[in-house]
């Protein structure tokens, strides 16, 4: 198995890092030469021009971790080339080219997995697993707070940035995409790039969520909390803990009373999330499964970007992802 890393910055150097622990690491290739020096390797070629990585017939797979803007148009190129693509989230900014690269890795038979990590870490699949097996009853509501002080881009606002990993694990625990999307923010730092979001989403059936992300926040917080009709969960990202409690309000004699029992840490592999994602790439690579992040997860949360980036447009307005689909060509 032989793979280059594109874009060696940021987050780039973390999958550098990881796929050369897993033996798989060729090429890495930036614009930056201080990034390639930094990330440089024993026996790993560098580069500065991507179409070195294109022409490379040693190459067989390509992870891209340019800026966001560039996600689409490099997928395509390495498609085109035969590459299978690992390409970090999101897949594109706007619908339309994603489901572009979408159909182009499906007619050429490429791997296409995109970089959804928290699909990946051990408490979110077991988060997973407890809700699928009915622990927390029904559930009723979600909500995710992802916020920071920083990384602020330029090419895509703090909903566009932030927001992929909860829409893709907030959609999986709700079972369903959800139907309508509002979202509304504030543009403080640059015109027109909102630094922080609130987006409500209403999925078939009465369930209910809402993801709130910033940059310009003082602290640092990644919190998913899942509220059914027995037991509630809290997944705590910086710590990396999943707790289940046995807290809820019943009704005795017609009146609201509070439950509040047990809470529990559950236990959960230690396995660094990038470590099973990568792993999981070179797995569909070799065996040409389907990623578990595939183009259908890819799509699915760009449509609600999308219906999202919409109402933000709009000034919060509910806008279903029926629309987004409309505003395609036949």
């Amino acid at each position: 198995m032989t793979l280059a890393v594109v874009g060696c910055g940021h987050w780039g150097k973390n999958l550098v890092r990881m796929f050369s622990e897993l033996g798989a690491l060729h090429r890495i290739c930036d614009t930056d030469e201080v990034a390639l020096r930094t990330c440089a390797r024993p026996g790993v070629r560098q580069s500065g021009r991507f179409e070195d990585v294109l022409d490379d017939d040693e190459v067989r797979a390509v992870a891209i971790a340019t800026p966001a803007a560039l996600h689409a148009s490099m997928a395509r190129e390495a498609i085109a080339a035969g590459k299978d693509v690992f390409v970090e989230k999101p897949l594109a900014l706007r619908y339309r080219e994603g489901r572009d690269v979408a159909h182009a890795a499906a007619a050429s038979s490429v791997v296409l997995m995109v970089g959804h990590l928290l699909e990946y870490h051990p408490a979110v699949v077991r988060l997973q697993e407890i809700v699928r097996d009915g622990e927390l009853g029904s559930v009723r509501y979600l909500f995710s707070n992802r916020l920071n002080l920083g990384i602020v881009r330029q090419e895509e606002n703090i909903l566009w940035s932030f927001a992929p990993h909860d829409i893709s694990v907030i959609s999986t625990l709700a079972g369903a995409e959800p139907a309508e999307v509002s979202t509304s923010g504030g543009s403080y730092l640059q015109d027109g790039i909102a630094d922080v979001t609130v987006t409500n989403l209403a999925f078939p059936g009465g369930v209910r969520a809402h993801i709130f992300v910033s940059w310009l926040h003082p602290y640092k917080e990644q919190k998913l909390v899942v509220i059914g009709d027995r037991k509630m969960a809290v997944f705590d990202g910086v710590a990396g803990r999943l707790t289940i409690h046995d807290k809820g309000i019943d009704w005795k004699g017609g009146l609201p009373v509070r439950r509040e029992t047990a809470e529990t840490t559950v236990e959960c592999d230690e396995s660094e999330p990038l470590l099973l994602e990568c792993r999981h790439f070179l797995d569909c690579v070799s065996t040409r499964a389907t990623p578990k992040t595939g183009s259908a997860n890819a799509l699915a949360v760009l449509e609600v970007l999308e219906a999202s980036q919409m109402s933000l447009e709009r000034g919060g307005a509910p806008v279903a992802l029926a629309e987004v689909e409309a505003t395609l060509p036949a």
